[in-house]
């Protein structure tokens, strides 16, 4: 069976044409045409077959044109609808913190909440685009950070602060537990004047009121050129949590942020 090709009403109703002083029903009209002369172009009377293909071939280019601006319409709105999307998105800051390996800084700022990301990676020394093994040997002067994406209105940069001072040793130099070494030093490489201002102050703050029994040997430095970490440090704890070192260092890390920071925990991380 010949499958019928949809043409729309309209085209079909211009289309209609018979011969001079003949009668045709459609839609239950009586419609009396007369003889359609193509004087304009100078060629005389159109024969019926020429006529009806010059007025489909008119219908179908008014048909094609305005189809044509409603794909640009949709695609106009559809264009201002991201655009203001994208100005009610949030404006996310960047921290850059340092504190041991950064299997276990990046495991419990991920775990929190107004955290949107987390990037593994190395900063702070003297070697362009280091590898891991380079960075291992401690003699690169990197450290191994993190850069922590985050939204001000859910989490404000003293609050990343506060979870960065408690969830590791910063009395420590170069060191936490069995890891040492310079690429493990607790540093915080601020971004602008006002996260310099707002570390330097809580610093200030916790060494005053006696929170370490130890004074906080914690790096506060202007962020240096930031390279990210091999594909395979990225999620670590999340893609390892069976792994010998997240058992036993990076889960407790995480239990304890969980336990203490409970309001900040991001329930669907």
């Amino acid at each position: 069976m010949q499958a019928r090709r949809f043409v729309p009403q309209s085209m079909l109703s211009a289309c209609r044409w018979a011969d001079r002083d003949s009668k045709t029903e459609y839609n239950g009209f009586s419609t009396t045409f007369k003889q359609i002369k193509h004087r304009d172009l100078g060629v005389g009377t159109m024969s019926k077959p020429y006529l009806g293909l010059a007025c489909m071939g008119a219908c179908f280019f008014l048909w094609a044109c305005a189809s044509s601006a409603q794909q640009q319409s949709t695609k106009e709105k559809s264009e201002e609808e991201k655009v203001e999307q994208e100005s009610q998105a949030p404006r996310l800051e960047v921290a850059t913190f340092g504190g041991g390996c950064f299997w276990c800084v990046e495991a419990v700022f991920e775990n929190m909440k107004g955290v949107k990301d987390v990037v593994s990676g190395y900063a702070g020394g003297r070697v362009a685009n280091p590898t891991y093994k380079q960075i291992c040997t401690g003699r690169t002067g990197h450290a191994e950070v993190c850069q922590i994406h985050f939204d001000p209105q859910e989490a404000p940069f003293e609050d990343l602060l506060e979870v960065f001072w408690k969830t590791h040793d910063p009395t420590t130099l170069n060191r936490q537990g069995a890891d040492v070494g310079t690429q493990y030093r607790s540093v915080i490489f601020y971004h602008d004047d006002e996260q310099k201002k707002l570390a330097e102050e809580y610093k200030e703050k916790l060494d005053a009121s006696g929170a370490f029994p130890s004074k906080i040997v914690t790096e506060i430095s202007k962020l240096p050129e930031f390279y990210v970490a091999e594909d395979y440090h990225q999620d670590y704890y999340r893609n390892n949590p069976f792994g010998g070192y997240c058992a036993s260092v990076v889960r407790p890390k995480v239990e304890k942020f969980k336990k203490v920071f409970a309001d900040k925990v991001n329930e669907s991380p």
